[in-house]
C-alpha cells in the first residue's frame, strides 16, 4: 500500500541526461501518493525551498559522476542546504553518489572495479531506519561508479560483495543513499536494458547479459517509500529552519 499524507510535498530532482532511455521520475511516481513535482537538473531547473517541499529525492542517471558539469555543483549545494535544513533526502544510483559527494567531497566517490548490472542479491547488514532488519533482499542494480570512504558518521546500510556502500544513512540526519535501484520494477527495468543497449554500444555487453538473466524483485520499495515519507514527523519538528 502506497503512503499517502497530504501535507507532504516531494521534490524529484531528475538527473537523466536522455528521456528517451531513462525515465526516472515515471519510475518513482508509481510509488507516490502524495504531491510532488519534478525537475531537470540538466537543464538547470531546482526546486526552491519557499515553495514548501518536505522531501527531496536525487534519482539516477546516465551520466558518471566523475565527469560533473555546472549543473552538477549548483545539485550539491542544494542538497547541501536540504540536509543542513533537517529535510529528507533520498538519493539513488547516481543520486546516491552525489549525495555522497555533497556531504564529503570528490574523495567518496570513484569508478568501479566491477560495475553492477542486473539483478543482484543486497545484504542489509544491520537493521536501520530505511531498510528495516537485518537481511537481504533482490533489486535492480545499473552502475559504474561507486561511493567508498565515508566516515563514522555514515551508518552503511546495504551492502554486496562488489560494492561495500550500497546503501548509507548519515547519523544524526534524514540522508540516505541506496546504489541500486529498488524503484525499478522488473518490466521498466528491462525496458530500460533494451534502451540503453541501443544507445550504449561500448557498454552493451554488460546489458545483454543481465538481459538474459532471471530477474528477481524482492519489492522493498514499498518499505523504503513508506519510511522515507514518514520521516516527514522530524522535519515538521525541525520547521524552524523552514524560511
Amino acid at each position: 500500500m502506497r503512503f499517502q499524507n497530504k501535507t507532504i510535498k516531494v521534490a524529484i530532482v531528475d538527473n537523466s541526461i536522455d528521456s528517451s532511455v531513462y525515465q526516472p521520475v515515471d519510475h518513482w511516481r508509481k510509488w507516490l501518493s502524495v504531491p510532488w513535482v519534478s525537475f531537470r537538473a540538466k537543464k538547470n531547473e531546482f526546486p526552491d525551498f519557499e515553495q514548501g517541499f518536505t522531501h527531496f529525492i536525487l534519482t539516477g542517471s546516465e551520466a558518471s559522476i566523475l565527469e560533473r558539469e555546472k549543473w552538477v555543483e549548483d545539485e550539491v549545494a542544494l542538497v547541501q542546504e536540504a540536509v543542513e535544513r533537517g529535510l529528507p533526502v533520498l538519493g539513488s544510483c547516481y543520486g546516491h553518489q552525489l549525495l555522497a559527494l555533497a556531504l564529503r567531497g570528490p574523495g567518496c566517490v570513484r569508478r568501479c572495479p566491477n560495475p553492477e548490472i542486473g539483478w543482484i542479491p543486497v545484504g542489509i547488514p544491520e537493521a536501520n531506519s530505511l531498510l528495516g532488519d537485518k537481511g537481504s533482499f533482490f533489486t535492480f542494480s545499473s552502475h559504474f561508479d561507486e561511493v567508498v570512504n565515508l566516515d563514522r558518521e555514515f551508518q552503511v546500510t546495504a551492502a554486496t560483495g562488489e560494492c561495500s556502500v550500497q546503501g548509507f544513512e548519515l547519523v544524526g540526519k534524514q540522508a540516505w543513499g541506496l546504489q541500486c535501484h529498488p524503484e525499478i520494477d522488473i518490466e521498466d527495468a528491462r525496458a530500460f536494458l533494451r534502451n540503453i543497449i541501443r544507445q550504449n554500444p561500448v557498454t552493451r555487453a554488460y546489458f545483454e547479459k543481465a538481459l538474459k538473466e532471471t530477474p528477481r524483485d524482492s519489492g522493498l520499495i514499498l518499505r523504503i517509500v513508506s519510511r522515507f515519507l514518514e520521516s516527514s514527523a522530524k522535519a515538521r519538528s525541525l520547521r524552524g529552519f523552514f524560511p
